[in-house]
């Protein structure tokens, strides 16, 4: 007499299991909402670049005038050296504090929630909030410079360019350093525990650990960072208007408030349509530059630099 083996729900192999690739239709939603708020503005925006527009009554098709007078004006190209020169400190000044706020951040020392939550306290504010209050902090007349001579001079910080110019980028570091320490914190929770302990097997330190280990895994969180530093440094805006207005005389006029000088002061929306295009192409092409010099686009592995 033969028994039948009982039938039972058996539990399916990894062969058995199919994922699939979500449909076109879930991208949908999000391809429309960057078409009709990225992409649509950015074509009006390219369009608007070749007439002549006050901003009332019907733009006037002037071809490529105003990009002729962006060519040809020496505030324009000054103010492209600015851009890149405040970038590239922002970038060079906010990287490493960041960097090592955000690593300290992953640790587990007690006080390491309340000292974080202070240092955190920068990204609550907006970039308007932090202008003023800088700007009344540094008043040459009755804020710190003022009661401290000794140390500023006549206290005029934002009476010359490369005091000015410190200013912005204290200011910047003060402002979003902890964004980017956030986002180092999150990858450095990240890293394998199991690699410290190996390089505690061997014998290194804490310094000799982070530069062999934690720097290599945090390679594409720097990358990231980097890229939203130079995007957000080009596009920089508030910060010039409230603390130093462009000032002293051009001096800190930089290409975002040039734009916003030539649309909303001069009424030259053409003008100002073309040095948008120029910013939203500077910007693109250095992240893309960024990205291929990196390798950060060849980068398949889960565990960054594992």
């Amino acid at each position: 007499m033969t028994t039948r083996a009982p039938q039972g729900r058996t539990r399916p192999g990894a062969a058995d299991l199919q994922v699939g690739r979500p449909g076109v239709v879930w991208a949908l939603p999000a391809a429309l909402f960057f078409g009709l708020f990225a992409l649509l503005p950015m074509v009006l925006v390219l369009v608007l670049s070749f007439t002549q527009w006050s901003g009332l009554g019907s733009p006037e098709l002037v071809g490529t005038e105003n990009w002729s007078r962006l060519l040809d004006d020496p505030v324009m190209l000054k103010s492209i050296g600015l851009s890149l020169v405040l970038t590239a400190l922002g970038v060079v000044t906010q990287t490493p504090v960041a960097m090592l706020l955000g690593v300290w951040a992953a640790g587990h020392q007690w006080n390491r929630a309340v000292l974080s939550a202070i240092f955190f306290v920068p990204l609550l504010l907006s970039a308007a909030a932090v202008s003023v209050l800088w700007r009344a902090v540094l008043d040459p007349n009755f804020g710190v410079p003022a009661q401290m001579e000794w140390l500023f001079g006549d206290g005029n910080l934002f009476g010359n360019q490369s005091t000015a110019i410190a200013v912005l980028v204290f200011v910047s570091l003060w402002q979003f350093t902890p964004l980017h320490a956030l986002i180092y914190q999150g990858a450095a929770k990240a890293v394998p525990p199991m690699l410290y302990e190996a390089a505690e097997i061997d014998g290194a330190g804490r310094v000799r650990s982070f530069f062999a280990i934690t720097l290599p895994q945090l390679r594409n969180t720097m990358i990231t960072s980097v890229i939203l530093m130079v995007v957000g440094g080009l596009t920089t805006f508030d910060t010039v208007l409230i603390l130093t207005n462009g000032g002293p005389g051009t001096d800190t006029t930089i290409t975002a408030f040039y734009m916003y000088q030539k649309a909303f002061r001069g009424f030259d929306f053409g003008l100002a349509s073309a040095i948008a295009v120029v910013l939203v192409v500077a910007a693109t092409a250095i992240s893309l530059v960024m990205v291929r010099l990196s390798g950060y686009d060849k980068m398949r592995s889960e565990l960054e630099g594992v």
